[in-house]
């Protein structure tokens, strides 16, 4: 159980988590996690990303914002996270505000994609309708023989986003079924922390 005494930086916790899950087990996406936003629509809509950094501010993620996440996230702000780790079988829950980090900051998180990955970001229009995917593929060879030799530049359109938590959840599965839950409210830097039942 996570007691509120003994931690009360969320941060920390979940760094605790991940490291234990990493190291038990090879992952090879190990940084997978869902993106829950409101759709333009009115409905929700849930996507797998990936982590890029935890830092004093939040949670990171990127992306491209003329994307249906970017649209969505522009007219509500606000985003939920969900992180299930299997080999642990422990899950973390984050919601809260969403913000975009400097352009330095989504430089440096472009420059640390594979070549492919930035191809695919400056190529194509992410979530648009396509002819087929012969079209897609032919398009995506013939930019990255064009581009072989130049550096990729970050798209005007991409950044990364930083999901600021006000509520944290840390749910530690149990074969009886009572499962541990542990919930952090609050905001960065005054949290408050209680358990609720399974």
């Amino acid at each position: 159980m996570i007691l509120a005494s003994k931690h009360m930086n969320p941060f920390e916790q979940f760094h605790a988590w991940l490291e234990e899950e990493h190291s038990k087990h090879q992952l090879r996406f190990p940084m997978a996690c869902c993106l829950s936003t409101i759709g333009i629509d009115g409905y929700p809509n849930a996507r797998f990303v990936s982590l890029k950094e935890v830092t004093t501010e939040g949670f990171i993620v990127t992306g491209t914002l003329s994307s249906q996440k970017g649209r969505e996230l522009e007219q509500n702000p606000t985003a939920a996270l969900t992180f299930w780790w299997t080999t642990t079988e422990r899950q973390v829950r984050i919601q809260g505000d969403v913000f975009m980090v400097s352009k330095t900051q989504a430089t440096q998180y472009f420059k640390e994609r594979n070549r492919d990955a930035q191809l695919v970001s400056t190529v194509f229009d992410q979530g648009k309708k396509i002819e087929n995917f012969d079209i897609l593929k032919d398009t995506f060879l013939q930019q990255k023989e064009i581009l072989k030799h130049k550096t990729i530049p970050l798209p005007d359109d991409w950044n990364g986003i930083c999901i600021r938590p006000k509520r944290i959840e840390f749910m530690d599965f149990k074969t009886s079924r009572l499962h541990e839950r542990t919930v952090f409210e609050g905001e960065i830097g005054n949290w408050k922390s209680y358990c609720i039942q399974p």
